[in-house]
């Protein structure tokens, strides 16, 4: 009689079971409490599991009895009969579900799968994450554990670590899709802020649960594990010493560094928008001129049309009055006394 089959020692998702996911959560239940299932196609290799592909199964609970569910197990048979078809690498894994949390019949449900893998693997794929720090998948496997009766064992969920993977090819793939969605507005520099502050809030995190578990330690309310201890040993000694005198120089000279690069940025980015400004003046005042000149007219009509005007009060002006003499005529003279 074989053993039980070994549990795998990381589980890699790739982007387009995520995709798949939250398209499937997106069109069955949007804006209710219900959760998704669906099957985990990939390959398993020397402990490591890449899920590659999914597809969505209709599936159904009891929202008052957690007992009573519904898996159409004849459709996942077709369509993964289907999937062979198109790739025959991809086997059945495991099983997809958004949660957020393990069901009670979560158990259940991982018995059906067995039937197609010796230990399938449940992630459950958080579709609202809150934090944008942590990976929204979490990986379980079911193993025998002792029940109270020494006799009996019962089945239980174990956690598995597991992170996001992709090929080259569905980095391109993803880059593009992003390319659409990115906003336009928000720079590199700071997306490196933002990437640089979630690091920092994972690294917060990690530290105050090492500091708990400490605590516990001392309190006596765990018991030392010393792999934990060494390690943490480890992280301490490993930590530089900040105040040495050529670390603090090497900083300062990194941050000058960085801040001419801003400034001149600035100022190159300030000298461009006058220039800019500038130009836009002058096409402003070159316009002007141009609309100035075409009401007017041309310049040779105008001077002709101001020519005719003046000869004509020149003509008119002689018949002005009619006491007026021509200049050649001498007046008469005046008559003697």
């Amino acid at each position: 009689m074989s053993g039980p089959a070994p549990l795998p020692d990381l589980v890699v998702v790739h982007p387009l079971v995520l995709l798949s996911t939250v398209d499937h959560y997106n069109r069955v239940a949007l804006d209710t409490n219900k959760r998704v299932v669906g099957v985990l196609l990939g390959t398993t290799h020397k402990g490591k599991i890449d899920i590659t592909n999914t597809y969505a199964i209709p599936f159904e609970e009891d929202p008052k009895d957690p007992n009573v569910w519904f898996l159409d197990h004849i459709y996942h048979e077709k369509m993964y009969a289907m999937f062979r078809k198109v790739n025959i690498r991809e086997k059945v894994v495991g099983w997809y579900s958004t949660g957020p949390k393990i069901r009670p019949a979560d158990l259940e449900i991982n018995e059906v799968f067995r039937k197609y893998h010796s230990n399938p693997v449940l992630v459950i794929i958080d579709v609202h994450p809150q934090h944008d720090s942590t990976i929204p998948t979490k990986a379980y496997c079911s193993v025998e554990s002792p029940a109270e009766k020494r006799s009996e064992y019962r089945q239980t969920f174990v956690h598995i670590p597991s992170e996001i993977g992709a090929l080259e090819a569905e980095e391109i793939g993803v880059e593009h899709l992003l390319r659409d969605i990115r906003d336009t507005t928000v720079g590199t520099l700071s997306n490196q802020i933002a990437h640089k502050r979630n690091s920092l809030k994972v690294l917060e995190a990690h530290i105050k649960e090492m500091v708990a578990y400490l605590k516990n330690v001392v309190d006596g309310k765990l018991p030392p594990n010393y792999q934990i201890l060494y390690h943490i040993q480890d992280i301490f000694n490993l930590s530089p010493n900040l105040r040495v005198e050529e670390l603090v120089k090497a900083f300062a000279v990194k941050s000058n560094d960085e801040l001419m690069v801003v400034y001149l940025s600035s100022v190159i980015r300030s000298i461009v928008a006058l220039h800019d400004l500038i130009n836009n003046k002058l096409r402003n005042k070159e316009a002007l001129e141009a609309k100035s000149k075409d009401r007017n007219g041309s310049p040779g009509k105008s001077d002709a049309g101001e020519g005719s005007s003046d000869g004509e009060k020149g003509e008119a002006k002689p018949n002005e009055s009619s006491d007026t003499k021509p200049s050649g005529e001498k007046s008469p003279p005046a008559p003697k006394k």
